[in-house]
């Protein structure tokens, strides 16, 4: 049976690299349902903070839990739970779309012909599926990418910053795509430096600053001035 959780929760979690301290006791929680905005300035522990919730970046100290278990004792079972399109795409630029969303599906141990043609056509590339990657643009490499790390219907999706590369119409589509997500009781984190397009689709604030977080607070309206109001503050 494959583990589930409702939440995710870290406890006065830390990361160094050598004598740099990336970020720094945070403690901060999401639900199923929540789409958790990661706001900060360049270098303020948004990336690693992704990274450790997707377990590629153990924490230096504090504890990280899925539902009742500490990521020290999830292994693949909380993995395969955790969808992340980060800022490395993890595409093959020599396979074609169909092709990548076949291998990977796979490696989920899912049948492509469940799963791939739907992708395709969610991504908007239902005509490119037979098409290299390296010929595709940012934009259309971001929304497969997306599509991949969706695949298995992931509990956790970390998003960084998803809407790079996007024109208005692929960003409209994809933060509907987030809002479905979040209904259907994922617990969604999204890095974005994009204050106009969190507005409205984050459901709660978590504002870095120094690898510090600064203020963890549900959303609501006027989120610019109340982004500039704690950075500018911290």
């Amino acid at each position: 049976m494959i583990f589930d959780f409702d939440r995710v929760e870290l406890a006065d979690v830390s990361r160094d690299f050598g004598r740099r301290r990336a970020v720094s006791r945070i403690s901060l929680s999401a639900h199923r349902g929540d789409i958790v905005g990661l706001l900060g300035p360049n270098g303020s522990g948004k990336s690693t903070l992704i990274g450790m919730l997707a377990t590629l970046v153990a924490p230096t100290s504090g504890t990280i839990r899925y539902g009742d278990r500490p990521a020290s004792d999830a292994g693949p079972d909380i993995r395969y739970q955790i969808g992340l399109l980060a800022h490395e795409l993890h595409l093959y630029s020599e396979l074609s779309a169909r092709q990548n969303l076949t291998f990977f599906a796979q490696l989920y141990g899912l049948n492509p012909r469940d799963v791939v043609q739907a992708a395709l056509d969610s991504a908007g590339l239902a005509d490119r599926g037979d098409d290299d990657v390296s010929g595709f643009s940012r934009g259309m490499r971001q929304r497969l990418a997306l599509e991949r790390a969706l695949l298995h219907r992931p509990r956790l999706v970390l998003l960084d910053e998803p809407f790079t590369g996007l024109d208005d119409r692929a960003v409209s589509v994809v933060a509907d795509h987030v809002r479905r997500l979040a209904g259907g009781g994922a617990i969604v984190v999204l890095a974005t430096h994009d204050l106009d397009l969190a507005d409205g689709l984050v459901t709660r604030l978590a504002v870095l600053g120094g690898g510090r977080l600064i203020s963890d607070e549900p959303a609501g309206a006027g989120l610019r001035g109340r982004y500039r109001s704690l950075v500018g503050s911290a």
